[in-house]
């Protein structure tokens, strides 16, 4: 099959959740002897990630990159309200890109497109006018839901009327959508009820869950501080934002001074500054971006996930837990993911609950290895890429016979 992937963001380097889903769908298509293209937005943002990437993927697939300013000013974002725009979502369109997109689809002699979330559908109707290729829309999760979420954690009534506002429109618009398509793809099952829900098509919603290349995943104990707790994940996305604040709201002062003593590592992409006040010498560390993911993860001993809202299938949990690690997080953060709570995660939702899971973790290394030994377990029944991808190309081939 000849197959062509549209992205908001570029994926070298795979250094987040969104990126490393879309390097290894590539990967297992290309392993499978599919023919991929990808184009992809760049973000502006986005560009002091982008150095000189080496990726070997970039050498075997035909890689289009479009950069573009998807910042949105404070007068962007009061228009909004009064003209009813989607600047969340218009931001990434941008006519030079599909004049290059669409000249790539008449040419190209595409068996399947698909769409990689809700911030490259405004491409969708050129597409479709100019190909018979079969559209299919992944929902790397449902965004209004993460929206909605956002609102209710919010105390203050300005902001949380206007998350709940943005949240409406992006209902209206990402509901649309979904009835556009062929086929979707989600990787949970509540993402799967959500789109059924309001799926007045009956357009086919496929499961697959998020697949990891696990010949990468190779911990190592001896390199392993013990105790100590990690975070990690792109704090560019609101929800992890949040998330890591009421932790360290919450459980700082334990952390420093009492009974939950272990050093604290925070890394990802775009912390803002004002993390820095957390920091705390010797005790709770703000890393921002790390040269490498997976060394990092392999150096710390208990994963903190604390969303408190989002939605989709947490990458990042995911791959700790193919490193061997034991996992702390909500429920919701650990939604579509077939766990056992006690056995290969450990779930809290308050604060007491965070409180009692980190204290067992920290005083019992022995059942922290126990954990994470199920938890690689778990990934390699249900997580494996090579799996994942037969059933990505088997639904792709169900979808060309409709």
């Amino acid at each position: 099959m000849k197959i062509l992937l549209i992205t908001h963001l570029a994926p070298f380097p795979q250094n987040s959740g969104y990126p490393i889903v879309v390097g290894n769908t590539i990967r297992g298509l290309i392993n499978s002897g599919h023919q991929v293209s990808l184009f992809s937005l760049n973000p502006q943002k986005q560009k002091h990630h982008q150095q000189e990437s080496t990726d070997d993927l970039m050498g075997q697939i035909n890689y289009y990159c479009h950069s573009i300013d998807t910042s949105i000013s404070l007068k962007h974002a009061i228009l909004g309200l009064f003209y009813r725009k989607l600047y969340t979502v218009d931001r990434y369109y941008h006519p030079e890109f599909e004049r290059l997109l669409i000249k790539e689809v008449e040419s190209g002699g595409y068996d399947i497109i698909q769409f990689e979330g809700l911030f490259v559908t405004p491409y969708l109707q050129a597409v479709r006018k100019v190909t018979k290729a079969k559209c299919i829309y992944r929902a790397h999760h449902i965004e209004y839901l993460v929206w909605e979420r956002l609102s209710k954690q919010k105390n203050d009534p300005v902001k949380k009327l206007y998350l709940s506002m943005i949240a409406k429109r992006i209902k209206q618009y990402e509901l649309k959508q979904f009835d556009q398509f062929h086929a979707i793809a989600v990787f949970t099952n509540q993402d799967k009820e959500a789109i059924q829900l309001h799926n007045q098509a009956s357009i086919p919603v496929e499961i697959l869950p998020v697949g990891l290349d696990l010949t990468r995943y190779q911990p190592d104990y001896r390199k392993t501080e013990f105790p100590s707790l990690f975070f990690l994940g792109a704090m560019d996305w609101m929800p992890n934002r949040e998330g890591i604040e009421w932790f360290l709201e919450n459980f700082s002062k334990e952390i420093t001074d009492g009974d939950l003593r272990a050093r604290f590592y925070v890394a990802g992409n775009d912390i803002p500054e004002r993390f820095d006040d957390y920091e705390v010498v010797g005790k709770i560390f703000i890393h921002g971006e790390v040269d490498d993911a997976l060394e990092f993860v392999n150096t710390k001993a208990i994963m903190i996930v604390p969303l408190l809202s989002g939605g989709g299938m947490r990458v990042k949990i995911v791959e700790g837990m193919a490193m061997q690690k034991c996992i702390i997080s909500t429920s919701l953060g650990a939604e579509g993911i077939n766990y056992i709570q006690g056995e290969n995660i450990l779930i809290a939702n308050t604060p007491q609950e965070f409180y009692r899971a980190i204290k067992r973790c920290i005083t019992d290394e022995n059942y922290c290895k126990r954990i994470g030994l199920n938890a690689r377990k778990l990934v390699e029944e249900q997580h494996d890429t090579h799996k994942i991808t037969e059933r990505l190309v088997s639904f792709y081939q169900r979808m060309l016979l409709a």
